[in-house]
């Protein structure tokens, strides 16, 4: 067991990243575990249009590794590592990886959410083999093909536009009229002349063709129940997120989706336990959000940590 940090930072992303360089800059000496997806989700995002200081848009991976190289530069150590066990009920702070345990006088969480499936059987069964919940991943393996995107909000139109680069037709799938997507989002779709569209349609299941490969999706109608078999050959899951919160399930107070509550700011039901990015945010789940309680993370903690010592 090494010696207690003062700051131990439990995942990266925006929110991670920006918590690191805060802290770092405050002489906190803070350490970050990357966890399994260093960078989040925007590692496996394209264009990122909306984040401030970039006019031109950046890529997803290409930022946050602008992030890290930013948080290294003021001294914050970065293990590629995932903390698989924490221990809340005393100070300091227990945390354990698959290889080590570490102790902290404050912790901040910032673990992300990851893509949320739609529970079928064929759904894993054919995951890697015509199902994916990630465009940038896996778009270039499906030239002049046609695609379903599942989902009606911001990323299933941004994931819709990106496969267009590819795919022959891409087809958006909504069990409503409605969307949660932004109207800039939802229009940019419908100026696509490459982008049809299936609505008030729900995937029941995922059908493989002779090659073990995606074949085609049967839907049914929402309003009539009526089943119809639609030909693919690759369908993009895009229907949210889920709080990447388990391991601290009785360890914190967590909302009835999963997402950490938190007061104040970013406290959390522990004193010296902090929550910034998507796994407290429901609400806004953006980049610049992330980062924004990124930031507020590392003032609370810093504060708290100096009031520890008055």
């Amino acid at each position: 067991m090494s010696e207690v940090r003062n700051v131990v930072i439990i995942g990266s992303g925006p929110a991670g990243y920006t918590a690191a360089i805060y802290t770092a800059r405050a002489n906190l000496e803070p350490l970050l575990f990357q966890g399994l997806q260093p960078g989040g989700q925007l590692t496996i995002t394209t264009d990122v249009e909306n984040f401030p200081g970039y006019p031109e848009g950046v890529m997803g991976p290409e930022m946050m590794q602008e992030f890290q190289t930013q948080a290294e530069r003021f001294g914050t150590e970065i293990r590629f590592e995932q903390i698989t066990e924490v221990d809340f009920s005393s100070r300091p702070f227990t945390l354990k990886t698959d290889f080590d345990t570490f102790q902290a006088h404050s912790v901040i969480i910032s673990t992300g959410a990851s893509a949320r499936l739609l529970g079928l059987e064929a759904e894993t069964a054919l995951m890697g083999r015509g199902v994916s919940a990630c465009a940038t991943c896996d778009g270039a393996f499906f030239p002049d093909k046609d695609i379903l995107v599942v989902g009606g909000g911001d990323s299933a139109m941004e994931e819709a536009n990106y496969l267009t680069r590819f795919g022959r037709k891409v087809t958006i799938v909504h069990r409503r009229e409605e969307f949660r997507a932004s109207k800039i989002m939802v229009d940019r779709c419908k100026a696509n002349e490459k982008i049809d569209w299936l609505l008030n349609k729900s995937v029941v299941d995922i059908l493989p063709g002779d090659d073990g490969k995606v074949r085609a999706a049967l839907l049914e109608d929402t309003q009539s129940g009526e089943q119809m078999e639609v030909e693919c050959d690759g369908i993009f899951i895009a229907i949210g997120h889920t709080p990447n919160s388990e391991i601290f399930e009785d360890k914190l107070e967590k909302d009835e989706n999963g997402y950490i509550v938190v007061h104040d700011g970013t406290y959390t039901s522990v004193d010296g336990v902090f929550a910034c990015g998507d796994v407290m945010d429901h609400i806004y789940r953006q980049a610049v959000t992330a980062a924004g309680t990124g930031c507020m993370a590392a003032i609370d903690a810093e504060r708290w940590l100096e009031a520890q010592e008055a």
